[in-house]
């Protein structure tokens, strides 16, 4: 993030003036996003559309990302490309969100929010549960079971990761 501009904005002075802001953080600098990463580097696109929408104040927040995560079916470093978007409602710590709204609700601190928190969440958001290398075929080392007798020759030393338990169920 540039030197200078503060984290901490009053989000309805910048609802009532429509402002956009943007900002940059480094993932390495995201507590919560830590544990989640391969590697720490990489960089954390934020774009906040304030406004005012049914006399609340709310944002629109916008984050680009690509973080190095391990796949989880060949336990390997790939960097995958997210986007992720979401209207966000103000609320005073002790106000609610609006029922009717479809709008997330998201709290201020004596009127205050922190840009930070903010697109970490947004981040976090667009994480896939079980990350994964784009296809199973160029997945880093996925192993290619075979199927079917004919083709166990043809596999020669494949690893089957339950076959002693073969071998303890017929001593049973």
């Amino acid at each position: 993030m540039a030197t200078g501009l503060p984290d901490l904005v009053d989000c309805v002075r910048l609802a009532e003036e429509s402002a956009v802001v943007e900002r940059t953080y480094e993932l390495g600098d995201l507590p919560r996003l830590k544990d989640l990463l391969a590697d720490p580097r990489g960089i954390l696109r934020a774009r906040y559309a304030f406004a005012r929408v049914a006399g609340r104040p709310s944002a629109k927040v916008t984050v680009q990302a690509t973080p190095l995560l391990v796949c989880q079916r060949c336990m390997q470093e790939f960097g995958l490309g997210l986007r992720g978007a979401s209207e966000i409602e103000f609320a005073a710590g002790d106000e609610a969100g609006s029922a009717d709204s479809q709008r997330e609700c998201f709290r201020m601190d004596d009127g205050l929010v922190s840009l930070r928190e903010l697109a970490e969440e947004e981040l976090l958001l667009a994480l896939p549960i079980a990350p994964a290398c784009h296809t199973p075929s160029t997945c880093g080392k996925a192993p290619s079971y075979a199927t079917g007798d004919e083709t166990e020759a043809a596999a020669g030393d494949m690893r089957r990761p339950f076959g002693a338990l073969k071998d303890l169920l017929k001593k049973t």
